[in-house]
C-alpha cells in the first residue's frame, strides 16, 4: 500500500499578525496619530512592530481595503481619511444591512438564540457599568454577530460583516466615551426587547437608528480631528 504524505498546512500566524497590525494602524489613523498624507513605509513599520515586512505588506493591503489608506502607483501607500460624504455613505449602507438583519432575526431566531442574545446584553451591561471599554467593544461585536446569525441567511451575514469591517475603525471611536457606552446599551435594550417579542418592524427601525447614531458620533469626532490637523498645518506653515 502506498502511503501519501500529507502536505504541510500553511501557518495561519502571518494572517493573524497582519490583522493585528492593520487594526493598530487603523486606530492610529482614526485617532490622528497618523495624519492624512503620511506615508506608510514597510521597512519603518516592520521595525516599529518588530516583525518582517511580509505581515506589514499584508496589513497595508487590508488597510487600503478599508479606504483608510491609498496605494499610489510607483509612490507607495499613504494615509487617507474618509470624507464626510463617504463616511455617511458607508454608515447608511451599514444601517440598511443591520436593519434588515434585525427584521429577519426578530422573525427567525430560535428560542435558544434569543436567550443567548439576552445574555450578551447582560454582559454588555456589566462592561458598561464598570467602564471597561475594551470588554464592551468585544462583547458589542458578539452582540451584533448574534443578530446577523439570527437571520439564518449566510449570504446576508457575509455581506453585512464585509461592510462592518470597513466601518469598524470608525465604530471603535464611540468606545472612547463612557457616556456613549451608556447610550449604546440603552439603544441595545430596545433592540433586544423588539427581537424577543418578535416585533420585526421595531427591530428594523431601532437597528437603523442605532447605527446612524454611531455615524453621528464618528462624524463629530472626525470633524474635530480634521480641525486639529488643519491647525497643525497652519502652525507648520508659519
Amino acid at each position: 500500500m502506498i502511503h501519501l504524505q500529507q502536505a504541510p498546512q500553511p501557518s495561519p500566524e502571518p494572517v493573524g499578525i497582519a490583522q493585528k497590525l492593520c487594526q493598530s494602524l487603523e486606530d492610529d489613523i482614526v485617532t490622528g496619530v497618523l495624519v492624512p498624507g503620511a506615508r506608510l513605509e514597510e521597512t519603518q513599520l516592520a521595525k516599529r512592530f518588530g516583525v518582517s515586512r511580509t505581515p506589514v505588506r499584508e496589513a497595508l493591503q487590508l488597510l487600503t481595503a478599508t479606504e483608510l489608506a491609498e496605494k499610489i502607483p510607483n509612490r507607495g501607500v499613504y494615509v487617507s481619511l474618509a470624507t464626510p460624504e463617504r463616511l455617511t455613505a458607508m454608515f447608511e449602507s451599514m444601517a440598511e444591512l443591520e436593519a434588515t438583519c434585525g427584521r429577519l432575526a426578530a422573525k427567525r431566531m430560535t428560542s435558544g438564540e434569543r436567550h443567548a442574545l439576552e445574555e450578551l446584553h447582560h454582559e454588555l451591561a456589566h462592561a458598561m457599568r464598570s467602564g471597561d471599554s475594551p470588554a464592551y467593544e468585544s462583547q458589542n461585536r458578539e452582540f451584533h454577530n448574534a443578530i446577523y446569525a439570527g437571520t439564518h441567511n449566510d449570504v446576508l451575514v457575509e455581506v453585512t460583516q464585509a461592510v462592518r469591517r470597513r466601518v469598524a475603525p470608525f465604530r471603535r471611536v464611540q468606545f472612547n466615551s463612557l457616556p456613549r457606552l451608556a447610550s449604546s446599551h440603552e439603544e441595545h435594550q430596545g433592540i433586544v426587547d423588539a427581537i424577543l417579542r418578535g416585533d420585526h418592524k421595531a427591530a428594523e427601525e431601532l437597528l437603523y437608528a442605532h447605527i446612524m447614531s454611531v455615524h453621528d458620533v464618528s462624524q463629530e469626532y472626525l470633524a474635530t480631528l480634521r480641525a486639529e490637523s488643519d491647525h497643525r498645518a497652519i502652525l507648520i506653515a508659519k
